[in-house]
């Protein structure tokens, strides 16, 4: 038994060893996975330069019996914080990336990684139980006893095999990297073959341009390989999403994606459809695009697809959900496109709120947040509460009297209310100021009026007009749209790229 607690604080120390190493490799990366977890922003930085020492510190108590004791039950502390965490957010829904081994090895959270801990936990745990006076054998004094050749063995063969389980990870990241310096010679043997024009359309405004996240994709009529007609709707399947790379026959990077789409394809089979859209002739765009992605190959007419969603140049990537609606940001250029489906690896892609944003811009979002608790009355006195909201798609809208965007679009409005399918969603208004002003609108949906728009500002809205969809289960379902052009794109009706140049704007 006594050899055995000494293997087992071995392994211990090595194991600490390891993620201490990898997360001193890697400090931004274990920065990224402390923000996703949710660890306070004053936090993250101090912990993620202090963690990886305590760690060191763990691992070098389990070599010495008078500090085994103590290492464990601090072994126990980590692993117990590290795995309640990854519960917490299993339970939300979120696949972070773990960070646990840093550089050398790291994963989104999932069953697999929370069974690991959970293994880990055990020689912790039989330590522990051992007692103070009872931790095995003393290395320090190991090599002057009877039999100590072959502890000693015993202790440098977990080493060694420490050792090599680190090589092993570090060979598979220098792998990894070589795969990617292959492909790039690959990319660039594709480019520099033959002098081809690339394919750009005049972009206006941001490259990155786009519908807000939460839309439905609007109806546009494609045209399948085998010729016959068919609608962006219809090409995404039923509980998968699907990545709209937007592409041309005569576009150079849209080229070098060729190599990656294939291994995509492969790598996303069973959670993620690809869906090329393009423009030009068919023959054309199968002799660019090879034979493989035929039954993904769809032809946009005059790009219409393009300028509706936004993807202004090629190649462009749009990820939609398995209920048809945009769940991030346009992706422009070949570089952008592959930062995005690196992304999408360490992402559960079938969480009911996913949605790919990155940095300040994710942070300001509220897509899967309860709607905050209100009751207010509306113009005719019928009071309406948040729990009512429920049961349907609700559009919110932020609005204002003095705001000549909101008054430009009022009449649209009220058309599309009186005339809107069972399908469309239902509106509810949040202003402030005169009721008579107000029941001058004409709208029939119901308004309610509120000092300093209080409700508003807490469902992210901070200009007029502006609006979030709130979904069946009473939660925001999508970003917030300021303009009348992103307000109609949350209601599935989008404006060709002529009409958004006339200027849609916000006010306060």
């Amino acid at each position: 038994m006594e050899l055995v607690l000494l293997i087992l604080r071995v392994i211990l120390a090595g194991v600490f060893t390891l993620a201490a190493i990898g997360k001193l490799l890697d400090r931004k990366g274990s920065e990224k996975a402390l923000k996703e977890f949710e660890v306070p922003e004053p936090l993250i930085k101090p912990v993620a330069a202090g963690l990886p020492w305590v760690e060191i510190a763990v691992a070098a108590a389990f070599l010495f019996l008078a500090t085994s004791w103590y290492a464990s039950l601090a072994a126990l502390l980590l692993l117990g914080s590290f795995t309640v965490g990854m519960l917490v957010q299993y339970a939300k829904g979120n696949a972070p990336d773990c960070h646990c081994f840093g550089q050398i090895h790291s994963e989104p959270v999932g069953i697999g990684s929370i069974i690991r801990n959970l293994v880990l936990a055990v020689p912790a745990v039989i330590l522990a139980v051992s007692g103070l006076s009872s931790q095995g054998i003393d290395l320090v004094s190991a090599g002057g006893g009877q039999g100590s050749g072959n502890i000693m063995q015993i202790v440098i063969g977990a080493v060694v095999l420490a050792l090599l389980t680190a090589a092993v990870f570090m060979l598979r990241k220098i792998i990894e990297q070589q795969s990617l310096i292959l492909r790039r010679i690959e990319i660039l043997e594709v480019l520099t073959g033959e002098d081809r024009e690339v394919s750009r359309d005049a972009a206006v405004g941001s490259l990155h341009a786009g519908l807000p996240i939460g839309s439905p994709v609007p109806v546009i009529e494609l045209t399948d390989s085998a010729g016959a007609r068919t609608s962006s709707r219809e090409v995404v399947h039923a509980g998968r999403p699907s990545l709209f790379l937007f592409v041309g026959a005569n576009c150079h990077p849209c080229e070098s994606l060729i190599p990656d789409i294939r291994e995509w394809v492969s790598e996303f089979e069973d959670s993620l459809d690809f869906v090329l859209i393009s423009s030009g002739g068919l023959e054309e765009n199968l002799s660019k695009f090879g034979e493989e992605n035929v039954e993904r190959l769809f032809i946009q007419k005059d790009r219409t697809a393009a300028d509706l969603l936004g993807a202004m140049w090629t190649p462009t990537a749009i990820l939609i959900d398995s209920k048809g609606a945009i769940v991030s940001r346009n992706a422009v250029g070949d570089n952008a496109i592959r930062d995005l489906v690196e992304g999408l690896r360490a992402s559960d892609l079938t969480s009911e709120y996913f949605h790919y944003s990155s940095g300040d811009d994710g942070a300001k979002m509220k897509i899967g947040e309860p709607v905050p608790e209100f009751s207010l009355s509306d113009l005719d006195g019928n009071r309406i509460a948040s729990d009512q909201l429920g049961g349907k798609m609700t559009l919110a809208a932020f609005w204002s009297t003095t705001c000549p965007y909101c008054i430009n679009m009022i009449e649209d409005l009220k058309a599309w209310y009186g005339d809107r399918s069972e399908d469309d969603p239902e509106l509810i208004v949040f202003s402030d100021g005169d009721p008579e002003q107000h029941k001058a609108l004409g709208l029939s949906a119901p308004i309610l009026l509120e000092k300093e728009y209080a409700t508003a500002s807490k469902l992210g809205m901070d200009g007029t007009p502006s609006a979030v969809l709130i979904d069946e289960n009473g939660r925001i379902a999508s970003e917030t749209g300021v303009g009348a052009d992103r307000i109609w794109a949350l209601l599935g009706r989008t404006m060709t790229r002529k009409e958004n140049e006339i200027g849609n704007g916000a006010g306060v």
